[in-house]
């Protein structure tokens, strides 16, 4: 369920291994670099069109092509932010559109990052019905965001999209308690850096790969938004 971040702006070349090595320990979905990552489980996530989304449409295509043929198995492109604002519709889906068709050729997945912290509940609801009508594979919320994830979009984004799009919380979740409640909503995977943090708070809770009955304490309101 976990991706787990190393896109911070302030990362060196040697914080990378730390991090890759965190995410073979605690078996997570998916991290950054892959030939540090053989013979794990975790897949390669790279992202493009990062961190704003103002790319051409051309740009964000090459990007993909490149990444998915280099072996990531997971794509995150950002949303044109700037066209979503301005009501661009068509030209919104048909690069999400073109973006998908590279990434699934390639047989990888897309991942359509919003942004939602810059957008009205109207965008976000429109996003979502571009993303279920492509048939992208899942939604995150945002990346490098003030608020990070809330309650109210993550609700949002699950009731506008269809069944199989799967919504991903990212940014501001940092605590087991945090990844039970977005659970609780639908989310089935998150974007964090607190990894280590989450991964042994559930230990210590008797949470295993098995189901397992656990109370939660919700969160109270916005996060703080980042990782």
């Amino acid at each position: 369920m976990i991706d787990h971040s190393l896109l911070h702006p302030t990362m060196t070349d040697a914080d990378v291994p730390e991090g890759l090595r965190i995410s073979k320990k605690y078996g997570v979905a998916t991290a950054c670099v892959s030939q540090e990552l053989q013979g794990s489980g975790v897949l390669v996530c790279p992202v493009i069109g990062f961190p704003h989304g103002n790319s051409t449409t051309e740009v964000k295509v090459f990007e993909a092509n490149q990444a998915a043929a280099a072996g990531g198995k997971e794509i995150d492109m950002v949303a044109n932010i700037g066209k979503v604002l301005r009501g661009e519709w068509a030209y919104v889906a048909e690069e999400i559109r073109q973006i998908n068709d590279v990434v699934v050729r390639h047989g990888a997945i897309l991942k359509v990052i919003f942004e939602n912290d810059y957008l009205e509940e109207e965008h976000v609801i429109r996003l979502c019905e571009i993303c279920s009508d492509i048939g992208v594979a899942l939604q995150p919320n945002g990346l490098y965001t003030y608020k990070g994830a809330t309650v109210r979009h993550l609700q949002l984004m699950r009731e506008h999209s269809k069944p199989e799009v799967q919504v991903k919380a990212a940014g501001g979740i940092r605590t087991l308690d945090d990844l039970l409640h977005v659970m609780s909503l639908g989310v089935t995977r998150i974007g964090v850096t607190a990894t280590v943090a989450i991964m042994e708070a559930a230990v210590t809770r008797g949470i295993t790969d098995q189901p397992t009955e656990v109370e939660f304490k919700p969160i109270s309101g916005p996060s703080t938004g980042g990782y």
